[in-house]
């Protein structure tokens, strides 16, 4: 005898209302996935100086705009600037002015040489190791010393021992500047060591006695922010300009900024924002 099986009408119901409701939801979280693409995200890329900064905007961007993705990296200001012309970011941070040539390929590709925003001060100090006794020197003795023109610390008023030279790659926007506005485009020493982030170069200082660097002034104070003629590197005169190796850091983008970019650069340069630079231990662009 035949058994007859029956699938009750209830249960076929069941059924179909399980697999329309699963539809449902997967194109709802579908729809959803789209929403927090491209669309909602920001990618910023450049100065090492300017990475912790970066990192701290984006964590506290993202916590009242939550909608909003932010991811930061450095590679240093170049990198930044290869970054906005092969269109991987958005926004590029950097510790110098774009050069020309990075300004031209920007126009031949996008008839557009890029939008700059002053968004803090800062200022190029020089780190000392505190066991080294030299805490002042010229514009003229630092040039002399990054260029192998001075070898020992003598030669400054310090201990007879040998300077270790330690710089920043020539992607960093640092590293331009110093070679710009110090050593007059001199090249930097062939017995320089080459380190590659803003913190490798204060960890050498730190191991070396005999070391020196260079960096943002809001490095660790474990190093010696070493006086320049005399004026120290402090948040005061590098606001008044009285220090003379202040610099603004920027953000750069290619064309004229809108939607969540617009809104989080506008953020940036807003009290808030602005907050930020002073925590991290730069300036601000004015006090609150």
């Amino acid at each position: 005898k035949k058994i007859k099986f029956e699938i009750p009408m209830i249960k076929l119901k069941r059924t179909y209302l399980f697999v329309l409701i699963t539809s449902l939801l997967i194109l709802l979280i579908s729809c959803n996935f789209k929403g927090q693409g491209p669309g909602n995200t920001i990618k910023i890329k450049g100065s090492y100086t300017m990475f912790n900064l970066g990192n701290q905007w984006a964590s506290e961007f993202m916590a009242t705009h939550p909608g909003i993705s932010i991811y930061v990296d450095g590679g240093g200001s170049a990198t930044g600037f290869k970054g906005l012309f092969d269109g991987d970011v958005d926004i590029a941070m950097a510790s110098r002015l774009i050069r020309s040539e990075e300004a031209s390929e920007l126009a031949e590709k996008y008839n557009s040489i890029g939008l700059s925003f002053l968004v803090a001060k800062d200022a190029l100090s020089i780190f000392l190791n505190r066991q080294n006794p030299v805490d002042n020197l010229s514009l003229e003795e630092v040039r002399k010393i990054f260029t192998g023109e001075i070898t020992n610390w003598a030669e400054v008023g310090g201990n007879d021992e040998a300077i270790d030279v330690v710089i920043r790659p020539s992607t960093s926007g640092t590293h331009f500047y110093l070679k710009e506005f110090v050593l007059d485009e001199a090249e930097y020493t062939e017995d320089a060591e080459i380190l590659p982030t803003n913190s490798a170069v204060v960890e050498f200082v730190l191991n070396h006695k005999n070391a020196i660097g260079y960096g943002g002034i809001a490095a660790e104070q474990t190093v010696r922010h070493c006086m320049i003629n005399g004026i120290a590197a402090t948040e005061q005169n590098v606001g008044n300009d009285k220090y003379l190796l202040t610099r603004y850091l920027y953000l750069y983008t290619i064309n004229t900024p809108s939607g969540r970019i617009k809104e989080f650069i506008d953020w940036v340069m807003s009290p808030a924002g602005q907050r930020i630079v002073k925590e991290v231990g730069f300036v601000p662009l004015w006090n609150e």
